[in-house]
C-alpha cells in the first residue's frame, strides 16, 4: 500500500517527523493538549471552494490562532464572487482526507496552496498528517516547497481573544 503523504514529501526532499495520535484528538486544541506541542505553532489546513460552474477550490494554511479571511482575500484570490469552507465531503473528494488530517502533502487532486505569511515566521509547525492517526512536524521551509505553495500576506487574521 502506498502512502501519497509520505510519497510526496521523501520525492521533495524536505524534512519532517511523523507523529502518531490517538484520531479522537485529532482535533488542533485536542492535540495540542494531549501531546504538548503549543497552539502557537499549529497550522490548519483548510480547502475553501469558491461559487463557479465548475467550482473552485484551494487550500490555505493558517495558524491555529488564526481566521481564514474568506470573505475578502480567499473570495478575491479564487476570482469569484462568493465563496465557502468547502464541505466535509468536499473536502474529502479533493484532498482524500478526513477533516482533522487534511494536510497539503498528497492530496487527490493538485489544489493552489495558499500559506499564510505569519505560518513561515515559525521554526516548526505541526500540520495534518493525512490521516487523523498522525500530524506532521514540519519547518516552514517544507511548506515552501510544496509545488503549488504561494505565501501571501494577510491571508488570516488573528483571533482578538
Amino acid at each position: 500500500m502506498t502512502d501519497a503523504v509520505l510519497d510526496q514529501l521523501r520525492d521533495l526532499g524536505v524534512d519532517y517527523e511523523l507523529v502518531l495520535c490517538d484520531p479522537e484528538l485529532a482535533d488542533t486544541a485536542q492535540f495540542c493538549e494531549a501531546y504538548g506541542f503549543s497552539m502557537d505553532d499549529s497550522a490548519n489546513a483548510i480547502v475553501v471552494a469558491g461559487k463557479a460552474d465548475p467550482p473552485v477550490f484551494a487550500m490555505c494554511l493558517v495558524l491555529a490562532d488564526s481566521r481564514l479571511d474568506v470573505n475578502k482575500v480567499v473570495r478575491k484570490k479564487l476570482g469569484v464572487r462568493k465563496c465557502s469552507f468547502a464541505t466535509a465531503d468536499q473536502t474529502i473528494e479533493m484532498t482524500g482526507m478526513q477533516i482533522g488530517g487534511v494536510t497539503p502533502f498528497g492530496t487527490t487532486s493538485p489544489l493552489p496552496l495558499w500559506i499564510d505569511a505569519r505560518v513561515m515566521t515559525r521554526d516548526n509547525l505541526i500540520i495534518g498528517g493525512g490521516s487523523r492517526d498522525r500530524k506532521l512536524l514540519v519547518p516552514p521551509a517544507t511548506l515552501a516547497a510544496h509545488p503549488h505553495a504561494e505565501v501571501i500576506e494577510g491571508l488570516a487574521k488573528v483571533i482578538e481573544s
